[in-house]
Formats: C-alpha cells, structure tokens, sequence
C-alpha cells in the first residue's frame, strides 16, 4: 500500500490547487479477494479524491489489459484539466508505474499540467 501514501503526499503537496485523484482499486493479487478495507481507504484522505472498487478489471481491460500478464495496476495517469473518457480514455499527459517509483515525475507531471503545459 506504498502507492497510496505516495498519492496522499503529492495531493498535500497541492493542496489548494485544482487537482482531483481519481483512484481505482481492483483485484489483482491472490489477497485481493474483496474491495478495499475501510483502513485501506483512509490511507488516502484527501478530498480532492474519489476511491472506486472496480470488481471486474474494467479500467484495466479499457488501458489494454487482455490477459493476467498485462493487467494494467499500480499505474498512474495524469490527464490536463477538461479531459473527458468516453469510449476510450483521453490521451494522459504523463503515465507510468509502479506509484512509488515515479512520484518525481507525477510532480513535474502535475506541476506542468497546471501550468497548462
């Protein structure tokens, strides 16, 4: 759960500006046989973000997951204020993952996205 403290700290380091965290647990390791603890949620309190238990991978199918070995997790995507997911997901700004070994480049990521870049 290192992704999710990682999370909470780039979002206080923006705190105050228009940013939102959209976060989607899903089930993906032998322990993941439910959705996320209560405990689990609150490692990510901010509230500039919504948690979402997707059951069925459907975020995962949709980024390009079409078996175990490309399941799409503990992934970060930065998308510029306005993008809007119909069918397909709009063009991120900046993705990458694992979470906790790219949290320098989420900040320049998010840094350049309010910035309108």
């Amino acid at each position: 759960m290192q992704g999710a403290s990682a999370i909470e700290e780039v979002l206080q380091e923006f705190a105050g500006k228009p940013v939102r965290a959209f976060i989607v647990w899903e089930p993906v390791l032998a322990t993941d046989w439910g959705a996320p603890s209560t405990m689990a949620l609150k490692r990510i309190h901010d509230v500039r973000s919504i948690q979402f238990w997707d059951s069925n991978r459907l975020i995962s199918h949709t980024l390009g997951e079409h078996d175990k070995r490309s399941i799409v997790w503990d992934h970060i995507a930065v998308y510029p204020a306005g993008a809007v997911w119909n069918q397909q997901p709009p063009k991120a700004s900046y993705e990458n993952g694992p979470v906790v070994d790219v949290v320098e480049p989420l900040r320049k990521a998010v840094t350049h996205a309010l910035e309108g870049r």
